[in-house]
Parts: C-alpha cells; sequence; structure tokens
C-alpha cells in the first residue's frame, strides 16, 4: 500500500528531514502544476511554465516550513496551504508578464512605421567601414596590422600588449598615429573632393 505523498510531506516537514520532504514534494508537484496550467492564458504561455511557478514555491517555502512556524493538524489543511500559495505566486507572476503581455502583437499585424529600426549597421555603414579599414591598413607598415586587428575586434589595450609583447604606451602611439593620419586624409578629401568616407 503506497504512502500519501502529503502525509509523508507533513511527516518530514515536523521532522526537519529536507531530502525526505523534497521527494515527497516532488510526487505532489505535477498536481500543483495542473493547478497552475489551468490558470495560465494562452497568450501568456510563452512567457513562463507551471514548471517555474512551482519550483519558486518551494524554494520560497522549505525554510518557512521546516521551521517552527507554520503546523498543519492533517494533509487536507496542508494541501489546501500549498494550492493557496501556488495559486498566489502565479497571480504574482501573471502580474509580472500581462502589462508587456498586453502590448505585444503578432509581427504580421504590425505596421512598417512601428517596427523599430535596427541596431545593426546599414549595408553602406558597413561599407564606408570597410573602406576606412582598408585604408588604416594602407596607412602602417603590416607589422601594426595585427595591433589594429586586435582592436577592432574589441580587444584593450593590455590585452593587445598581452599578446604583442608591446608596451601599452606604444600600442598607444601607433593608434593615435595611424588614427591623425586617417583624420587629416579625410579632412584633406573634404576640402576638395568632397567626403570620401
Amino acid at each position: 500500500m503506497s504512502i500519501d505523498p502529503l502525509s509523508a510531506l507533513l511527516e518530514t516537514l515536523t521532522s526537519g528531514d529536507q531530502a525526505a520532504a523534497e521527494r515527497a514534494f516532488a510526487v505532489y508537484e505535477p498536481y500543483l502544476r495542473k493547478v497552475v496550467r489551468r490558470r495560465i492564458p494562452q497568450r501568456l504561455r510563452s512567457k513562463f511554465d507551471s514548471c517555474d511557478v512551482v519550483q519558486s514555491v518551494w524554494a520560497g517555502l522549505w525554510g518557512k516550513l521546516s521551521s517552527a512556524r507554520w503546523r498543519f493538524a492533517d494533509v487536507e489543511h496542508l494541501r489546501a496551504f500549498l494550492v493557496e500559495v501556488t495559486h498566489n505566486r502565479f497571480i504574482d507572476r501573471l502580474r509580472k508578464h500581462k502589462a508587456a503581455a498586453k502590448h505585444e502583437q503578432p509581427l504580421e499585424r504590425t505596421s512598417p512605421q512601428e517596427i523599430p529600426a535596427s541596431r545593426e549597421p546599414r549595408p553602406s555603414e558597413l561599407a564606408q567601414a570597410d573602406e576606412l579599414w582598408q585604408k588604416m591598413l594602407s596607412y602602417c607598415p603590416p607589422a601594426y596590422h595585427e595591433i589594429l586587428a586586435f582592436r577592432r575586434s574589441g580587444l584593450s589595450l593590455a590585452e593587445i600588449a598581452a599578446r604583442t609583447g608591446l608596451h601599452e604606451g606604444s600600442i598607444r602611439r601607433i593608434i593615435r598615429k595611424i588614427s591623425r593620419h586617417v583624420a587629416m586624409e579625410q579632412s584633406a578629401g573634404d576640402s576638395s573632393a568632397g567626403q570620401i568616407l
């Protein structure tokens, strides 16, 4: 004859045996998940699921249940308590996601004017950046190309120094010299034939 998981949970809560209480709660967890699943609106199912709610209930309850703060007369009282706490946790999650979900709509129902601009660079900006990169490489000796490549990939001066064996100050001077040369070239181009880049 199998023991009611709630009876086991009630008994282990009073004894303070966390491992046994976790096993008993795991057996009862599917019922609590069903309680949550029945209430989750379809539009919010992508935001959270019943497992999230029930696991957060258990994480929040264990310390309080195992202490002397709460005692339950019988299994029915414990079941009602767990269902109520789970329902309250579900309501908290629901409120958190409801406001955002109210403003969401399928992409096909969104007009092009309402779609925010992409943060990715436009093709023309990529072309300009590539042209500038090629000019920078042409302004410096091949020995400096590795430094520029490291800097372009986002490495700090300290990281570049560690990889190349050069001093940070030397790397800073090389980059500054190339930047000045590019700026002068662009300035000369602006004054003569319009902006090249």
